[in-house]
């Protein structure tokens, strides 16, 4: 009977530290262990993207992630390994899971920002480009580029260029000068005394 005790005993125990073991794997890391496994983390993304091997590199750094789900700075390398990559709509995932830990994150913020302009850009190139367009995704840009136009006010969505104007060369203003003054010839006298006498 005491074997039984003690064999059921044994079995407690064991489950008892087994479970501590999974509560102190999970427990979240302080400010100090996470800095030192980002620093590792972070060195360990380096030598495989100079290896070309850029997916492994994310991989490392959505490890870490997963072990602490609420910090910011994993995610933040992520969307920079993506952004460049080229792989800009990943790079916009990651930027926003950054930024759901922490929205003012201005890194998240600009990846996210450009990333977004530069598929809009290949979007609307790709788009440009197919001269067979006669589809939804036609109608589609049509009506976004109608919205856009009437949410701005404008007719056309990138005005031309106006041409510059030259300026207008400063207007010298002279100081008045007094005008001369026209002197009449004194009139020419006879001896008759007429004054008219040299018109004759």
């Amino acid at each position: 009977m005491y074997p039984l005790k003690h064999l059921s005993l044994t079995i407690i125990l064991g489950w008892a530290l087994a479970i501590s073991g999974c509560a102190t794997k999970n427990a979240p890391m302080s400010q100090e262990e996470f800095s030192t496994a980002l620093a590792q983390s972070s060195a360990n993304a380096d030598v495989l993207l100079e290896k070309g091997q850029r997916e492994d590199a994310v991989k490392v750094l959505e490890d870490l992630a997963k072990k602490n789900p609420g910090r910011k700075d994993p995610w933040v390398r992520m969307a920079k390994i993506h952004f460049d990559g080229e792989n800009y709509a990943q790079a916009i995932v990651a930027a926003e899971e950054a930024l759901q830990r922490d929205n003012t994150d201005r890194t998240a913020k600009s990846i996210r920002a450009v990333g977004g302009l530069r598929v809009a850009a290949q979007s609307l190139t790709d788009l440009r480009g197919d001269v067979e367009l006669k589809g939804d995704a036609r109608s589609d840009a049509v009506g976004l580029a109608k919205v856009m136009r009437d949410t701005l006010g404008e007719e056309v969505l990138v005005p031309p260029e106006e041409p510059k104007k030259k300026k207008a060369a400063p207007v010298r203003i002279r100081p008045a000068q007094p005008k001369p003054q026209v002197v009449a010839p004194a009139a020419a006298t006879t001896s008759g005394g007429n004054p008219f006498g040299a018109l004759r």
